[in-house]
């Protein structure tokens, strides 16, 4: 299906200086509330106890947090609703003992005078199983960034494995500012999604490559504007109508999908819009900052060829006895 006009080549690389100029300042200010606000780490990362209570009629949260003020190990601790007024979630920071062997029981006990409820689950992660998931949680990004660097240099050369990586950070650090600057609650769902984000952003790129490598090969000019605006200007009905559907897709389940999975599908959405963008004006784009050679990569390609005939010719001698 074609939106655009599939002979028509847009001159995206005349927007370069604006697109770059946008990318970095949000760069700058993700990078900003990431080192001043922080991130907001939840129980899976920084340790603690949780539990979810469902009651008959609308939580009395002040009512709650008074209750939870007159308790030193439970004072400051997060009282939120989830989903809906009869149901909250409460995140401490203590260990599981802080308020007795029994969490459930013990929250039951000191809640009993607010109405019926029902304790719905308790998740309790120690402060030393938090540490570890984080730093797996940051070793696996940086394994994942590793990795697709290698494939891409194998796959294509490394100057597009470079600039896809360059394309990647942009996303990876501009959804890591949305999640400090809106207080998101870093857990593992919140990792899973920006793996996620990683993966549908370096296919987006992975496409606008081989379109890129496909236009050396078949073009006679020698100009990479020309080469990158034309390979974008083919695949760009194919880039917005997967962004699109995957928009929506994913919209749905943030409006519909409960509090369970909001976190994750709001830092999703934010990934596909970057991933789009940065697949169009940053990782093409970056190709010229390494210096990028229309005509070294052809004879890239031609040396690579004429070895593939060689090692051909001499499995041909090899098969037939004569060598």
């Amino acid at each position: 299906m074609q939106i655009f006009d599939k002979g028509k080549i847009y001159d995206f690389m005349s927007y370069r200086y604006y697109s770059l100029a946008i990318s970095f300042l949000l760069i700058i200010a993700s990078v900003f509330f990431m080192t001043t606000k922080g991130f907001n780490y939840g129980i899976d990362f920084s340790g603690g106890t949780l539990i979810q209570v469902k009651y008959d009629s609308p939580a009395p949260i002040s009512k709650i947090r008074e209750k939870f003020d007159t308790i030193e190990s439970l004072k400051g601790a997060s009282v939120t609703e989830f989903g809906s007024k009869e149901e909250i979630t409460i995140r401490y920071s203590g260990s599981s003992s802080s308020i007795g062997e029994d969490p459930a029981a013990a929250m039951s006990e000191l809640l009993k005078d607010t109405g019926n409820f029902e304790i719905r689950r308790v998740d309790i992660v120690g402060p030393k199983v938090g540490d570890e998931l984080r730093k797996s949680g940051i070793m696996a990004l940086s394994i994942s960034l590793i990795l697709i660097l290698i494939y891409l240099a194998f796959r294509f050369e490394w100057k597009f494995a470079l600039a896809a990586i360059v394309g990647e950070f942009h996303d990876v650090i501009i959804t890591l500012g949305v999640i400090s600057f809106f207080e998101i609650d870093v857990n593992l769902d919140i990792l899973a999604a920006v793996l996620t984000i990683i993966g549908y952003s370096l296919n987006d790129t992975i496409i606008v490559f081989d379109r890129i490598r496909e236009g050396i090969k078949e073009s006679k000019s020698t100009d990479i504007f020309y080469i990158i605006n034309e390979s974008v200007s083919k695949t760009l009905s194919r880039t917005i109508l997967t962004s699109f559907t995957t928009f929506i897709s994913v919209f749905v389940l943030y409006l519909f999908g409960g509090d369970m999975i909001h976190g994750f599908s709001f830092v999703v959405l934010i990934g596909v819009i970057a991933g789009t963008l940065s697949s169009v004006f940053v990782a093409a784009q970056a190709l010229m900052w390494f210096k990028f050679s229309v005509i070294d990569y052809r004879n890239f390609l031609d040396q690579k060829l004429k070895k593939k005939k060689e090692k051909e010719r001499m499995r041909a001698l090899y098969e037939k006895g004569t060598i």
